[in-house]
Formats: structure tokens, C-alpha cells, sequence
């Protein structure tokens, strides 16, 4: 084997991976946009729910489902081997932004 075939043959190995992390990116970039209208779609109903709480004077939040709700995605995270921990605080992040529109809509 020479240099060149030597030289050739890393050349070919990065174009390969280049090529690679381009589909690895176009592929996180569509998953990105799923993510940002799923979280859209997730929000319209959350905020049909605060509306329905402010006009029969209920709480903008719930404890008990909330609970549940995260314990149900820590179980789908460990089936979907996604580190529970993050989903936990992903999805309490989320809760947080709904009770605070609802407290919005409570006024």
C-alpha cells in the first residue's frame, strides 16, 4: 500500500462520515420540527383546559395528575430508553409553563 492509497482511503473514510453526520443533522432537524408542533398541539388543548378551570373557578393546578403524569413518562422513557431523569425534568418544565398560562387565564 502506498502513501496516496494510504491518503485515499482517509479521505474516503471522512467523506463517509461527512456524509453520515448529514443524515444524522437532517434527521435531528426533523425531529426538531415534530417536537415544536407536537408541543404546539399539546399547548392548544392545555390551554382549552385553563379555560375550562378559570370559567368554573377550578385550580390551575393538579397535583394528583400531575404526579401521575410524570410517572407515566418516566415509564415510557425507560421503554423508549430515554434517561428518566431528564424526561422527569423535561416534562416538569412543561407542567410549570401550563400552570402558569392557567393562572394567566385565572385573572
Amino acid at each position: 500500500m502506498t502513501a496516496k492509497d494510504t491518503k485515499g482511503d482517509a479521505m474516503d473514510a471522512v467523506a463517509k462520515a461527512a456524509a453520515l453526520l448529514k443524515e444524522h443533522r437532517e434527521s435531528i432537524d426533523r425531529l426538531d420540527a415534530i417536537l415544536v408542533y407536537t408541543l404546539a398541539e399539546r399547548f392548544k388543548h392545555t390551554q382549552a383546559v385553563g379555560k375550562l378551570k378559570a370559567e368554573h373557578d377550578l385550580p390551575p393546578s393538579d397535583p394528583a395528575r400531575e404526579a401521575r403524569q410524570i410517572e407515566r413518562l418516566e415509564r415510557l422513557s425507560r421503554e423508549a430508553d430515554l434517561d428518566p431523569e431528564f424526561a422527569r425534568k423535561f416534562l416538569n418544565f412543561i407542567i410549570s409553563e401550563v400552570i402558569r398560562h392557567h393562572e394567566k387565564l385565572q385573572k
